[in-house]
C-alpha cells in the first residue's frame, strides 16, 4: 500500500528563521504517527504544510498522492485538520456545530443523521447534543472538534496538539477515542512523551530538524534509554 504522506526536503522559512529545515518523512497508511518535540520545534508548521494551510519555501510533499502545492482542494476534501485553536461556535449547540461542518464538507443530508448519531455515540457526546459549545468543558470541546472533523469520513485526520490544556482524564479519554478509529491515518503533534508512547511511530523534531524517526520502542533501544524523554535528550546531544 502506498504511503499516505511523503515529504522530501520540506522547508519553511519566516525571514531569517527556519521553522522546518529539510524535513524528510514517510507516513504509512493506517498508522498513528506522532510529531514530537518541545514548543518551537516546528511541529505545528509541519502540520500546516501537510494540511495545505501553508505553502513551503522549498521542498515538496504529497498527501494521498496529491501535491500539497498544486492539488490543495483534492487534499482538503480527503482530510480532517484540527488546529490547536479549532473554530467551534460557542452560540451553537453540539448538534448544530456538527451540522455546520457537515454542510461545509458537503455531507449528503440523507446520510447526515446516521453519521452524526454514530459520532455522538462514539465520542460519548450523545447526551450533550443540545448543549451550547461555550458551555462545554475543555475536554468536551476537543471531542466535539474531533467529531466535526470526522463527519465527512476523512482518509487522514491531522491533529495539532489536540490535548493541550485539558486534564489528564480528558487526555486519556481522547486517546481512547483515537484508538477506536478505523480506516483512517492519524497524524498528531504533541509535546507529551506519554502520548508519544501511544503512537505507532514518531518523529523527534527540534528547531525544525528531524532527529530520529521510528517506533517509540526502537528509538529508546537506539539511544539505550528507558524513557522517550531520555532518548530525546540524547538525540539532541547527538545532533549537537
Amino acid at each position: 500500500m502506498p504511503a499516505a504522506i511523503v515529504a522530501k526536503k520540506l522547508t519553511k522559512k519566516f525571514g531569517s528563521n527556519i521553522a522546518v529545515n529539510g524535513l524528510d518523512l514517510e507516513i504509512q497508511t493506517g498508522e498513528i504517527f506522532g510529531l514530537v518535540g518541545p514548543d518551537g520545534a516546528g511541529k505545528s508548521t509541519t502540520m500546516r504544510l501537510l494540511s495545505t494551510a501553508m505553502t513551503p519555501t522549498s521542498g515538496e510533499a504529497t498527501v494521498l498522492g496529491f501535491d500539497t502545492c498544486k492539488q490543495e482542494e483534492e487534499i482538503r476534501d480527503r482530510i480532517g485538520y484540527m488546529p490547536q485553536r479549532f473554530a467551534l461556535y460557542g452560540d451553537l449547540t453540539v448538534d448544530e456545530n456538527i451540522n455546520f461542518f457537515a454542510e461545509i464538507y458537503g455531507v449528503p443530508k440523507d446520510e447526515l443523521k446516521k453519521k452524526k448519531a454514530e459520532l455522538l455515540e462514539f465520542t460519548g457526546m450523545s447526551k450533550f447534543a443540545d448543549r451550547r459549545g461555550r458551555n462545554l468543558s475543555g475536554g468536551m470541546q476537543k471531542k466535539l472538534a474531533l467529531a466535526c472533523n470526522l463527519i465527512h469520513k476523512p482518509e487522514i485526520i491531522m491533529l495539532d496538539e489536540p490535548t493541550l490544556g485539558v486534564d489528564p482524564i480528558s487526555r486519556r479519554e481522547f486517546w481512547r477515542i483515537l484508538y477506536g478509529l478505523t480506516d483512517v491515518t492519524i497524524i498528531v503533534t504533541t509535546p507529551y512523551m506519554d502520548e508519544a508512547e501511544r503512537c505507532s511511530r514518531i518523529a523527534l523534531i527540534r528547531e525544525g530538524h528531524l532527529l530520529n524517526c521510528d517506533t517509540p520502542e526502537a528509538i529508546k533501544q537506539h539511544y539505550g534509554t528507558k524513557s522517550l524523554e531520555e532518548a530525546f535528550i540524547k538525540a539532541v546531544e547527538t545532533a549537537a
